[in-house]
């Protein structure tokens, strides 16, 4: 076994030390390819990504290599101790079939333990008192996740996915600018010891850009799970590290068990689709506020030509930001995990309902009061509003490989490193802040209230369009907690309705409500309408908007296809294609 590790280490050094010239993005253009692609938040996670593609491998067998990559070099944003959401397109056997588009949800759940009083510390407590430790703790679902997705559908063995990021765990990567950044942001509130003794020096300095990091520990969880599969993260000595250590830490006690481990099931649905104007646009389901919110702010816009208002970007943006109060009036209140709470979905998404919002949506004023609507009759009395209290610690990457299949994959530890904790060389997640901290107002009970088995809501919004001949267009999906939805929604409308190229649209300056404020990205042109809005009546925001936006478009010709890959210049991405 040992002499069989090290040959897989020693392949894998020479596969990602010696491909071929590889096509980077730059800020300016997409990247273009015909066969393959991946776009990915950190370069490492891209080669691995696009080195599997080339070894045999499909969509799935990629997301599996990139995240594992991921997990060591961006450890502040995903990784093997958190959750994700992944569509995954199946080509269909007949040009005339509707394309086959799967969700696996990795959402982390609740400890059985847990209930709806759990963030309700005596004398109160801010954010971070509650944000690191064993409590925000939930149990882990992305290596389940994928598991089953490569039982369903991956090409090459579940093993040989694993050879990329063990190559890199222990041979070492460089600390990137934008880690350091992270770490060194990190370092007075760095209290696990794992955690500090990991990332940070004697001094309790955060090791710097270019510092060399091995990470062996987690090469050897690596090589267990390549051997195993997941299990020993759900049953096995994974497992009982992962309780010990939330339960027992320098920081605060957990709930987590072994039975909740043992418990641990991931979902498989057919995507959530809807359609906007010509075009099918898909994401994920609940627990994902991501699919309803991203699909109801486009229905939200229909009705309003924006291509014709492409050169007005006062209006543009006006309208924008109605649909996204509109559309987050309704998240906040009634969408929570669905096994949990009786959300209406289809009413959500009804035309008519959509409609009928849209209404409210004036081109010359911003409207006062928002609120949220009525699907159904009475429907407003069932919940009381779910604070909007996500924070960003996520990644996005993109994936289409050569056989027809594509992965539009988001995946997170929640906060920045997560709960801090560390097993096996990887971070856990402290997912369960995205629980609302209130579980009761005004004595009614709030949708997205803590409680055992429960998954907390989430923005994250992998999507996928098809256009009017069942093709995938577009893939695309962000970081960025709640504002996610509306970076997704942003570069949707920059693709299909504005004719921008991908990266043009990923690279776009944002702007987006989520309630009374009007946000606008510091630094960019839609600046300087900020006066022009005030006059329409919004209350304007400026302020940084760290998007991690990551697509692909592919174009069909005569000749077959152009894929085009766009990086988000806010992170430091790539994309490698073929």
């Amino acid at each position: 076994m040992k002499n069989g590790r090290h040959r897989t280490t020693f392949v894998w050094i020479a596969l990602l030390t010696g491909l071929a010239p590889l096509t980077a993005a730059r800020a300016d253009e997409p990247v273009r390819a015909s066969e393959q692609m991946v776009v990915a938040a950190n370069p490492h996670a891209t080669e691995a990504g696009i080195a599997i593609l080339r070894a045999g491998g499909n969509a799935v067998d990629a997301a599996i290599a990139v995240q594992l990559v991921l997990s060591l070099v961006e450890p502040q944003s995903s990784g093997i101790g958190g959750g994700a959401f992944m569509l995954y397109l199946e080509q269909p056997e007949s040009a005339a079939e509707p394309a086959a588009v799967t969700v696996y949800s990795g959402r982390e759940t609740a400890p059985a333990a847990a209930g709806p009083d759990m963030f309700q510390l005596e004398g109160g407590g801010s954010y971070l008192s509650l944000a690191y430790g064993g409590l925000p703790v939930g149990v882990p679902g992305v290596m389940r996740m994928l598991e089953v997705a490569h039982a369903d559908h991956g090409r090459l063995p579940w093993a040989e996915l694993f050879g990329p990021a063990i190559a890199l765990a222990e041979n070492g990567f460089e600390i990137s600018p934008r880690l350091y950044f992270l770490l060194d942001r990190a370092a007075r509130t760095a209290a696990a010891e794992e955690f500090r003794n990991h990332y940070f020096d004697a001094e309790g300095n955060a090791y710097s850009t270019g510092h060399r990091l091995v990470n062996e520990e987690y090469a050897e969880t690596l090589r267990l799970l390549a051997a195993e599969g997941a299990e020993p993260m759900y049953t096995g000595s994974l497992a009982r590290q992962i309780v010990d250590r939330v339960r027992d830490n320098e920081i605060g006690e957990g709930y987590m068990t072994l039975e909740d481990l043992a418990a641990y099931r991931p979902e498989k649905l057919d995507a959530l689709c809807s359609p906007y104007r010509q075009w099918r646009v898909c994401g994920p389901h609940l627990p994902s506020s991501g699919g309803i919110t991203v699909q109801q702010m486009l229905g939200l816009v229909e009705r309003f030509d924006l291509g014709a208002l492409r050169d007005d970007p006062v209006t543009s943006i006006h309208l924008f930001a109605e649909a996204g109060r509109l559309s987050f009036a309704d998240r906040n209140l009634y969408m929570a995990d669905p096994e949990f709470v009786d959300v209406p979905v289809a009413a959500l998404l009804d035309p008519s309902y959509v409609r009928q919002r849209s209404a409210l949506i004036g081109p010359a004023r911003a409207m006062r009061n928002v609120v949220a609507g009525e699907p159904i009759p009475a429907a407003a009395s069932n919940f009381s509003p779910s604070p909007v209290s996500e924070l960003a610690g996520t990644s996005h990457f993109s994936i289409v490989d050569r056989f027809g299949g594509a992965v539009s994959m988001t995946s997170s530890v929640q906060g920045a490193f997560g709960s801090q904790l560390m097993v096996g060389g990887f971070i856990l997640n402290n997912q369960l802040t995205d629980f609302a901290f209130e579980p009761v107002i005004d004595g009614r009970l709030v949708a997205n209230r803590p409680a055992g088995g429960k998954r907390p809501l989430s923005s994250m919004s992998p999507s996928m369009v098809f256009d009017d001949e069942q093709r995938l267009r577009l893939i695309v999906g962000s970081p960025g907690g709640t504002r996610i939805i509306s970076f997704v929604a942003q570069a949707i409308v920059g693709v299909l309705d504005w004719d921008m190229n991908i990266q043009d649209a990923v690279a776009a300056p944002h702007f987006l409500s989520r309630g009374d404020e009007l946000e606008l990205e510091q630094g960019t042109d839609v600046v300087a309408h900020a006066g022009a809005l005030t006059a329409l009546g919004h209350e304007v925001d400026i302020g940084g908007l760290n998007s991690g936006l990551h697509g692909i478009v592919i174009d069909y010709t005569d000749d077959g296809r152009v894929i085009s890959g766009g990086v988000d210049p806010r992170r430091e991405g790539v994309a490698l294609g073929d």
